[in-house]
């Protein structure tokens, strides 16, 4: 709505966005393939038609979009994030607990942003908490 108000070309009779094409992306959001971040970044270009008729799916296969939800692919960016700042992980460990902020976002950055956040979150905490001073 928010876009429509702001735009000056359409209207909601008017928008190139599709009642397909919104039912599509709605359910890729549900389905996990994509994740709401991500949604937000391609729902500008659909709603100004700058992917014409493409189907949503076919839009986050070209452009790479599509959330990593596999367990053994966000294990592998939490572990390179955890070897890539060994001082932070001690100083986390050692009871600096505001430093689980830096770790979501830096495996977020190294997922590009398409990590499933509950998932990478659940991942993080374990590997994090693995050798925490009680």
């Amino acid at each position: 709505m928010a876009w429509l108000k702001s735009s000056k070309d359409f209207t909601v009779s008017t928008m190139p966005l599709s009642a397909s094409q919104l039912a599509e992306f709605c359910a890729l959001i549900e389905d996990g393939v994509i994740s709401g971040k991500i949604g937000k970044d391609i729902l500008p270009d659909l709603l100004e038609g700058k992917e014409g008729d493409k189907s949503v799916g076919d839009i986050v296969e070209e452009r790479g979009l599509k959330q990593i939800s596999d367990p053994a692919e966000i294990e592998a960016i939490v572990d390179k994030v955890l070897e890539a700042n060994p001082g932070q992980l001690e100083q986390y460990r050692g009871g600096k607990d505001k430093l689980k902020g830096f770790f979501v976002g830096a495996v977020l950055r190294e997922s590009g942003g398409r990590a499933n956040p509950a998932l990478s979150n659940e991942i993080l905490m374990r590997k994090l908490n693995e050798g925490k001073e009680e």
